[in-house]
């Protein structure tokens, strides 16, 4: 079944199914929706090429700023369902259709909490405004001293909160007017009060929430995003029609055959190049007095392809390759300092795939000079979604010369920030009658500036475009694609390391194998291209990673 433009069609959130290879970078990804880290931790999983902005808002306004969760949550929705979208870069060893599902889940925890705190506020601040701005400004001191590193500041701006409460009480004792306004002004003096409890036990029920999902994708438990308003359930429901064919279109869009070369930065999605090897010799006949049997490139290539399914095959059962994703892709170069990236268009391409019949003319025409190139992928999803290795092929015709290139591309685990658990609040202190000792005092789970930060943004989330420019948010690193724009280098870790170093060997004698093969089936001769591939051959056996894309020029 099918929607609009071709792309599949699909009810309900889609969750990985258990044993899926895409699992912990996924869930690792999805966690940052719940979590409630300030916003400037997204700066850490900044990478040599990719860099998240935090955009700040008023410096007046500062009680207005979103958490990381707040702030990516809603950064991800915007930038990969909302309107006119630019486009995206595939996700390679992740399912981005979840991670956008659990940030529209998140979205909707907050929602609701945030219309329950727009309740209390209009209960117990709206209407005694004057008590509420009162004890607000107590707070927004309070929380401006506190945050010196002054212990002295600190103990000011606790008796700052203690002298407004005494004042508070006193006022309620001596009340310089009565009759209404009298009554009226006592309760100006409690129910910001009552509201901020109120407010609190609605904060910790939401955050306790948060939090257990957050764990709890950490942990592998598959917790399901819960996103009723992508389920239309009449042909009314434009909005929730509207976010089905969004969610999608991200779908078909991660399906595509279609990829960018950024120079340095390798393919965006599979990484930068770490190896490159070429087989190039001229084509000569195998018996002087005939001719070459013609061929294309493209012959070759379906050979390579044939073979690759092979290699998960072996003469021994000692476990070897798993079975790998070998596609046809189409890549399209662009700047390195590029912002944004266009996918081909035409009747050649349908729902972001280009056609077949396209592909295979792109590879036997398109070798040199400007336009888009063809390569044939092998790819390999390891270590449960961290660790992508693609081994792209690429055969050349040119004159009377063939040349084969098999270049090493390698993606690395997502940043350790998106991998770390909740840790309950807690501070160290002095014990009384040791304080040489220390021991652990557990903090409450959502503070008293916290409470008033939520409370205060509560109403000016049903317009999200205010509240960003009182509190700021962040701008996501472009050309953006949820895997490549947090993910490190796999070189740190040794056996991540081995795996993208071991699979260069096999592949390249496969694809010189299969390449011979055809060549010598069309009258070639083979000697030289053997002696080559020996040679190759001997040389990848000590493999080392480098910036092969980074030109001593």
């Amino acid at each position: 079944m099918t929607v609009d433009g071709g792309y599949a069609d699909f009810f309900g959130p889609q969750v990985p199914r258990t044993g899926d290879a895409s699992q912990t970078a996924t869930y690792a990804l999805a966690s940052a929706a719940y979590r409630d880290n300030p916003v400037e931790e997204i700066k850490k999983a900044d990478n040599e090429w990719h860099q998240t902005t935090v955009k700040p808002g008023r410096s007046w306004a500062k009680i207005f700023r979103p958490n990381l969760g707040e702030a990516f949550a809603a950064a991800v929705v915007a930038r990969m369902l909302g309107p006119g979208r630019k486009p995206l870069i595939q996700s390679f060893g992740t399912e981005p259709q979840v991670v956008v599902e659990h940030c529209l889940a998140a979205n909707r925890i907050r929602r609701i909490r945030d219309l329950r705190l727009t309740a209390v506020m209009a209960i117990c601040g709206l209407v005694f405004l004057p008590g509420m701005l009162v004890w607000l400004l107590a707070f927004i001191i309070r929380s401006a001293v506190a945050k010196t590193e002054n212990q002295r500041a600190g103990a000011l701006a606790t008796a700052v909160l203690v002298g407004v409460g005494a004042l508070a009480a006193l006022f309620l004792v001596k009340m310089p007017f009565g009759g209404f306004w009298g009554w009226y002004a006592r309760a100006a003096v409690v129910m910001p009060v009552v509201g901020w409890f109120w407010a609190k036990r609605i904060c910790e029920q939401t955050a306790k929430d948060l939090r257990d999902r957050w764990s709890g994708l950490l942990a592998g438990a598959g917790i399901g995003a819960k996103v009723p308003e992508a389920v239309p359930s009449n042909p009314s429901e434009t909005a929730a029609e509207q976010l089905r064919q969004s969610l999608a279109k991200l779908g078909a869009e991660q399906q595509s055959n279609s990829v960018f070369y950024a120079g340095p930065k390798g393919i965006l999605g599979m990484g930068t190049r770490w190896g490159s090897w070429q087989l190039a010799e001229e084509l000569v006949p195998a018996d002087p007095t005939r001719e070459i049997h013609p061929f294309r490139a493209w012959d070759v290539v379906r050979s390579i392809h044939d073979q690759l399914r092979m290699l998960e095959r072996g003469p021994l059962n000692t476990g070897g390759f798993p079975k790998p994703s070998i596609r046809h892709w189409i890549v399209t170069p662009i700047g390195e300092n590029a912002s944004a990236v266009s996918r081909p268009e035409g009747t050649d391409v349908e729902a972001y795939q280009v056609k077949p019949h396209a592909v295979q003319e792109i590879c036997n025409k398109q070798q040199f000079g400007a336009g888009d190139r063809h390569y044939l992928g092998v790819q390999w999803t390891l270590w449960d979604g961290q660790l992508v290795l693609t081994m792209m092929i690429t055969v050349t015709v040119l004159h009377a010369t063939l040349r084969i290139e098999v270049t090493g591309h390698a993606l690395g685990p997502v940043n350790s920030l998106f991998t770390g658990g909740p840790t309950a609040p807690s501070k160290e202190v002095a014990k009384s009658f040791k304080p040489w000792e220390t021991r652990k005092v557990m903090l409450p789970l959502v503070p008293t500036d916290e409470v008033v930060r939520l409370a205060v943004r509560a109403p000016l989330t049903v317009y999200p475009p205010l509240l960003n420019w009182l509190g700021g948010t962040i701008a996501l690193p472009e050309p953006f694609g949820l895997r490549h724009a947090w993910a490190d280098q796999p070189w740190r870790h040794r056996f991540m390391a081995d795996d993208a170093l071991r699979a260069a060997t096999p592949v390249l004698r496969v694809v010189h194998q299969a390449a011979i093969k055809v060549l010598a089936e069309n009258g070639v001769d083979t000697e030289k291209f053997g002696a080559r591939s020996a040679f190759l051959s001997g040389a990848v056996q000590d493999p080392s990673p480098r910036k092969a894309d980074l030109y001593d020029a």
